[in-house]
């Protein structure tokens, strides 16, 4: 809930219509231009979940900052309850830093968690009679139980396909020395491997 109903000194800049726009102000608030108010990081998280289409900028400079603000939620959901990610994660992202396939596997962790999103959705619109206490009955049950091997086949066949597309795609740049072009011991086009 927002904390505060004071404007700051600048004006309200949030197109109607369009992506909310959050201001970062020096003092580490955060200030709604759509509500005119002040808010919290639990109060983007709300956003997040609500699934609204904001962004985050500095006031001072303009510059956008929003990817900054969902690192900040997710260190406090990390740092409360149960994490989501082992240590061993943690230090295996670090560690692509920095390193030649960093934008690789961004693009991986992307699509792997796309693809996953898209399953569990999946998964709620298929078992939707299983928590409906109305539709829910014993035989229905039954026949979820019974489908549970070619429902999670048929589910997982496409993730399991892109994961493998990709890794693919990564095994023939590693042959043709694409991926780590200039980079000793990795020819570039050599057709001698």
């Amino acid at each position: 809930m927002p904390t505060s109903r004071r404007r700051p000194a600048k004006g309200s800049d949030s197109p109607a219509g369009g992506k909310r726009t959050l201001k970062k102000y020096p003092n580490r608030r955060l200030y709604d231009t759509q509500t005119s108010s002040y808010i919290t990081l639990a109060d983007v998280k709300r956003m997040v979940l609500a699934d609204e289409d904001f962004e985050v900028r500095d006031a001072k400079s303009g510059e956008e900052i929003t990817r900054s603000i969902l690192l900040q939620i997710i260190l406090e959901e990390e740092s409360g309850g149960v994490p989501m990610f082992s240590t061993e994660t943690l230090a295996q992202i670090i560690r692509y830093y920095g390193h030649a396939m960093q934008g690789m596997m961004g693009v991986f962790m992307d699509n792997n968690l796309r693809a996953f999103v898209e399953l569990q959705g999946r998964l709620t619109s298929q078992g939707k009679g299983l928590y409906d206490p109305k539709a829910f009955t014993p035989e229905l049950w039954t026949q979820f139980l019974g489908g549970q091997t070619p429902l999670m086949q048929n589910l997982m066949g496409p993730y399991l396909e892109q994961s493998k597309a990709m890794f693919d795609r990564l095994q023939e740049q590693l042959k043709k020395g694409a991926l780590f072009p200039g980079v000793p011991g990795f020819p570039v086009g050599s057709d001698d491997q």
